[in-house]
């Protein structure tokens, strides 16, 4: 009889492997091939889970923390708020040379899937309007006119340009940074 262990065990293998296949491979990528990666039998997955779209959406789930971490300053890192919104940018130009970048998992998924309502599609909203509205809180503590429409911009500027890098179609060095700095000078943050 397996225990809870057991069934973290497996857990933790599946979403491990559909983090990067899905990635990696994309949101179409099979049952069989997801559960064969992850050394689990699909009654096991179906035991956990009752679809692969559920595995999807817990995979993205679980890659958020560490997405927001790797992408955002914390909460009391002494950035002025412009540092803060041009560090994610940055850190986007940076991950992006690495060998395996394919874009953000997040615009990823939601292109993939097309339908806003998917399980996956609702965490890869969540977690974009995250990003959104860290961005506006930023440019409302840095003095810009209208925080909301450049939270909105700089997201737009963000997707577009992970987007383009996902697909090699982009270098992104000093091209977003400059960007984001040019919306930030037009709306005033400081």
């Amino acid at each position: 009889m397996a225990t809870s262990t057991d069934k973290t065990s497996t857990r933790d293998r599946l979403l491990d492997a559909a983090m990067e296949l899905f990635y990696r491979d994309g949101v179409s990528l099979g049952v069989e091939a997801l559960c064969r990666a992850a050394g689990v039998s699909k009654r096991s997955m179906y035991q956990l889970f009752a679809s692969k779209d559920e595995v999807l959406a817990a995979s993205l789930e679980r890659r958020a923390p560490e997405y927001g971490r790797r992408l955002r300053p914390g909460p009391d890192d002494p950035r002025s708020p412009r540092e803060r919104i041009l560090y994610v940018f940055e850190q986007l130009e940076q991950a992006s040379t690495e060998d395996d970048y394919r874009g953000c998992p997040y615009l990823s998924a939601m292109v993939e899937l097309k339908d806003p309502e998917h399980p996956a599609s609702v965490v890869a909203l969540r977690v974009k309007g995250t990003l959104t509205e860290a961005f506006r809180v930023d440019a409302e503590r840095g003095g810009a006119r209208d925080p909301e429409l450049l939270a909105r911009q700089l997201t737009l500027i963000f997707d577009g340009a992970s987007a383009r890098a996902g697909a090699k179609a982009e270098t992104l060095q000093g091209l977003t940074t400059t960007t984001a700095t040019a919306l930030l000078d037009a709306a005033g943050v400081k």
